[in-house]
């Protein structure tokens, strides 16, 4: 009789652990299979974040050229931006570009307190890897870099990093696609031991378009592995329609204001059309507003959450 109800309980068990997977939107997928669009349970869930990169010219750490004209009084650091995403109510996705160049534990751990205490969830942060790199020194540098990130990532207290591809340079698609999904599965196995989602972004290079970065992901032998969708990033003939076509690979959404058809000027973005396709596509997880339009952003980003907020309430 032991053994019977043993066995029932046991079942009971993988039931509820199926149904837990279910809701993960992991149903489905084999671990050791390629991935294929995230089955999450119920209706969207949109939640308003706000990218650093959207200050990229205020920082007083960066690792990429900025604007030299910005008065430095205007300066800012990290814990001035968790600060500005308090006041605006919104998660904080803390791009890799605004740390100190020695970025150390206790400085993570600062980090992260800080945004406790402001009751700022850090969504997640985004580094500039290359993966399209012949094998040797300087790709496995790359790799080391990214799995130095998955780290800083899990100190943070983080779930999602947003990846790069690279460019072609002068391999053949073949190759260059094999390099990148050699190192992609290499550190997303990584990834997975830490519970850290990489979002590959289609981010121009070999996934400028979305039947190339399907390719690609669809590829990737990795449940911690997905798409990371910038909205402002397909310049194809219809980038709403190709956008629509990734949504549900989606483990993180950056949203731009702008958007740019090939061959034409950029234009405002239709958010509400944006937020629609995600929606359609029962995504869950962070929107966040990553700004990149001329105008101030000290101006500019408190009118685009707003306008954002109110599309996500709906």
């Amino acid at each position: 009789m032991r053994n019977l109800t043993n066995r029932r309980n046991f079942l009971k068990q993988s039931l509820r652990g199926s149904l837990l997977l279910a809701g993960l939107g992991l149903s489905g997928l084999n671990p050791a299979g390629a991935i294929e669009p995230f089955n999450r349970r119920g209706p969207a869930r949109l939640l308003p974040g706000l990218a650093a990169y959207s200050f990229r010219d205020y920082f007083v750490d960066v690792s990429h050229a900025r604007d030299k004209n910005i008065d430095s009084a205007r300066r800012i650091t990290l814990f001035d931006f968790i600060d500005f995403c308090a006041e605006q109510g919104v998660g904080a996705e803390l791009t890799s570009y605004y740390f100190p160049p020695d970025v150390t534990q206790e400085f993570l751990i600062q980090v992260k307190r800080h945004a406790f205490l402001r009751g700022v969830p850090i969504s997640g942060t985004a580094v500039g890897n290359t993966f399209t790199l012949p094998k040797g020194k300087m790709r496995d540098e790359q790799i080391a870099y990214v799995k130095k990130w998955i780290d800083y990532a899990q100190t943070l207290g983080t779930s999602h990093i947003r990846v790069f591809a690279g460019e072609a340079g002068k391999l053949d698609r073949a190759e260059t696609f094999a390099l990148c999904r050699e190192a992609m599965e290499e550190c997303c196995g990584y990834a997975g031991t830490k519970g850290i989602f990489l979002g590959l972004e289609n981010h121009g290079g070999i996934v400028a378009e979305a039947d190339a970065i399907l390719d690609l992901v669809k590829s990737i032998k990795s449940p911690w592995f997905g798409v990371n969708l910038d909205t402002g990033n397909f310049i194809t003939d219809d980038p709403y329609g190709d956008l629509a076509r990734c949504a549900p690979y989606a483990v993180n959404v950056q949203l731009k204001t702008e958007i740019q058809k090939h061959g034409k000027e950029k234009q405002p973005a239709d958010l509400a059309r944006l937020i629609q396709i995600l929606r359609d596509a029962k995504y869950q997880g962070y929107v966040t507003l990553e700004y990149e339009a001329a105008e101030d952003p000290w101006q500019a980003v408190p009118d685009a959450l707003k306008r954002l907020r109110a599309l996500l309430a709906i």
